[in-house]
């Protein structure tokens, strides 16, 4: 599948805009597709995955059904993805994983924003804004990261958490809206005392 062109930024009037409307219905029917079909039939998972994420498909990511997303040509995984259940991707723009991305249940990357004034709003006036997980990051269960965001590489974000501004790399951070708790530590490799590394 050859990847379209991709702004920065996109910006949309209008409700229904027929050619994404048609592909939004395209990717919805296969991730329907992916999401009823039996976990132990691996082959077929992957195969209609590659169907919805194209070559991006090569790097193995594991995503458990349910999944959801509006293109899937705008995801981007680096090696070692996983996500549990109920992941929702609105990738509007490319929305983009780094190595050793860990993801829990329930969480939601979403590059869409409508407009604040209700007349623009009412109108359709939509914008769409990248989102950037850089590598070793694991997002806690339930969380929102919301269009425009970048969070740093070895950072965890707190279940629950919505990320509205980036966060930094090598940090704790958690929250309503998310912010940054305390820095990632030596202590924190005593967390898990039977984990003994080499």
């Amino acid at each position: 599948m050859k990847r379209p062109f991709v702004p920065e930024a996109r910006f949309f009037k209008g409700s229904y805009n027929p050619e994404y409307e048609n592909q939004i219905i395209l990717c919805k029917n296969k991730c329907f597709e992916y999401n009823h079909t039996l976990p132990s039939d691996t082959q077929k998972l992957k195969s209609i995955l590659r169907d919805i994420i194209g070559e991006e498909a090569d790097k193995e990511p594991i995503i458990t059904p349910p999944f959801q997303c509006d293109y899937g040509y705008n995801l981007r995984f680096g090696k070692n993805f996983y996500s549990n259940h109920n992941l929702v991707i609105n990738d509007g723009l490319p929305v983009t994983f780094g190595d050793n991305v860990f993801i829990a249940p329930n969480c939601t990357f979403t590059t869409a924003e409508h407009a604040i004034d209700p007349e623009m709003r009412k109108e359709g006036i939509e914008i769409a804004k990248p989102i950037t997980v850089g590598n070793n990051v694991w997002i806690g269960a339930g969380s929102i990261v919301l269009a425009g965001v970048t969070i740093g590489d070895n950072t965890v974000i707190g279940a629950g958490s919505v990320v509205t501004k980036p966060i930094p790399a090598n940090v704790v951070a958690v929250g309503v809206p998310c912010r940054v708790k305390r820095p990632i530590c030596e202590d924190d490799k005593t967390t898990y005392p039977f984990y003994k590394p080499e």
